[in-house]
């Protein structure tokens, strides 16, 4: 089943369009997603009604300034990209998530998790690991990890100047967290330390070990043979991460 809805972002001073889908009546977890007018092209209708993932999924559709509004709040990248990302953060905190218990109050007491593609997933991943107390999962597809504060060059540091992974690193360890995280052999061709491998891998794998070294279990790392930047991978993805046991009801 699928809806449609609207809900006015003062901080953003625009509309933000909403997608719900819905298999069940009486789901037993929320999943919100960033770049949610992507999931129209992914059947993910067809794929809640043949797996029968008791989840409601709230597709956020991404508006004309999404370069700023997606990224890491309070940390724009070395182009000044992400600048608004605060704001958005704030919309999904105190606008969206109030507005979506209100028109669906069996939704309020749900486990809530955040997702997103790319830009989309590191801005996911960021609210997550920001509010914990509001959600206990994150879903990571193609995450833009790389996102940094230099330029590529002499002066660069993947210890120092990967943003999300010193933030993580050096925050407090988060009760309850619960991650995913898929990337593509193909995902892109860009090797910047020239070690094989594609920085898309190294930077989903480094931040994955620094979850893992803090103490969580619950992470899940998808590395998919031939799996591209693309539509037709993160659909292969969410149907991964819809059947994990957070989801599934396990």
């Amino acid at each position: 089943m699928l809806r449609n809805d609207f809900v006015y972002a003062p901080r953003l001073n625009r509309e933000v369009a909403l997608d719900i889908y819905q298999y069940s009546d009486l789901p037993q977890a929320l999943l919100l997603v960033n770049d949610g007018q992507e999931l129209r092209k992914m059947q993910i209708s067809s794929l809640l009604d043949n797996t029968r993932a008791p989840v409601a999924i709230v597709g956020i559709h991404a508006g004309p300034r999404r370069l700023q509004e997606y990224g890491i709040a309070g940390y724009p990248d070395f182009a000044g990209n992400g600048a608004e990302a605060d704001r958005y953060s704030a919309f999904i905190t105190d606008t969206l998530l109030p507005y979506l218990y209100h028109a669906n109050p069996g939704w309020k007491g749900l486990k809530l998790g955040f997702a997103g593609f790319s830009l989309g997933a590191l801005s996911a991943l960021d609210i997550v690991w920001r509010h914990p107390q509001l959600f206990s999962f994150a879903g990571v597809c193609s995450g833009s990890l790389w996102w940094r504060d230099v330029p590529l060059g002499p002066g660069y540091s993947d210890e120092k100047h990967r943003i999300i992974h010193r933030i993580i690193r050096e925050d407090a360890f988060k009760p309850g967290l619960q991650f995913y995280f898929e990337c593509g052999t193909e995902d892109e061709t860009a090797d910047r330390n020239g070690n094989g491998v594609i920085d898309a891998i190294d930077d989903t794998r480094d931040l994955v070990q620094i979850l893992r070294d803090k103490g969580y279990t619950a992470v899940w790392y998808d590395e998919i043979p031939g799996g591209r930047h693309d539509m037709a991978t993160w659909e292969l993805a969410l149907q991964h991460l819809l059947q994990l046991p957070y989801f599934s009801g396990g």
